[in-house]
Parts: structure tokens; sequence; C-alpha cells
């Protein structure tokens, strides 16, 4: 086969891959068919059926070695994400007069959200108040 076939057919299983919700598959046999037609072009593989070969060894061993790596260290990744962005020890602002126990309207972030004051005073409207915790869509705020 053309060693510039491979390169079209690599660019395209890696287009593929860019645009498709899968698991990091079809990435190895794209970066396979580069690396046979790298070797075509080279002239270290003239074969056909040896550069199907190779395709389809470097294809499946890569996947069996790299993907797991790769998808683990992906999700680590995002683990770390979700607590970098968290709210507890940020400021909020009650919209409301807040008595201890009850629950109403604050503002955090541009952004108006339930909240529930769990100190021991209550709050007037305009009142900071320091986040101590976020359970669904409700800020748990006690005075500062």
């Amino acid at each position: 086969m053309v060693w510039w076939y491979w390169m079209v057919l690599g660019l395209a299983l890696l287009g593929a891959e860019m645009t498709t919700p899968g698991g990091f598959y079809i990435l190895f046999f794209g970066l396979s068919a580069l690396v046979v037609g790298t070797l075509a072009g080279l002239d270290m593989v003239e074969a056909a059926w040896l550069q199907w070969l190779l395709f389809s060894m470097i294809a499946v061993g890569s996947l069996l070695i790299f993907r797991g790596p790769l998808l683990s260290r992906l999700r680590d990744n995002r683990r770390g994400c979700a607590d970098i962005d968290s709210m507890v020890g940020e400021v909020a602002i009650p919209l409301e007069t807040l008595a201890v126990g009850a629950t109403g309207k604050a503002e955090l972030r541009g952004t108006t959200w339930s909240a529930k004051n769990v100190g021991t005073t209550s709050f007037s409207k305009g009142q900071r108040g320091k986040v101590t915790k976020v359970e669904g869509l409700t800020l748990w705020i006690v005075a500062e």
C-alpha cells in the first residue's frame, strides 16, 4: 500500500476519535496507521501483507498497553477539578433576614442561592456570612 494512504487513514482515524465520545479506541488505530505510513515512506516495510500485520499488531498492542493508564490519568484529573471549584469558605450575603435554622435566599458569585443559617445568631439582610457546607443547591452559612 502506498505510504501516503496510511497517513491519510491515520489522520482520518484521529479526526474520528476527536469527533466521537468514545473511550480512546480509535486513537491507537490512527497512531498505528501513522507509524506504518512512516515506515512505508522510509522503505522499511514494502510488502502490503507486512504493513497490514504491523498495523494490526501496533494498534492492538498499544491499545492494550496504553489505554488503561491514559483513562486512569484523565479520571484522576477530573476528580481534582471538582475540589478546586468548591464554595466552602467563601462569603455569601443573605438577601433577607435569616433566623437561626431558617432557610432563605443568599447571593454568592453573582447568583442567588438557597441558604440555611446554621449558626447561633440570626442574619440581617446584607450581613456577610461564611459558607460552611454545600448540600445540593443550598448553602449552609454562619455569621462572620
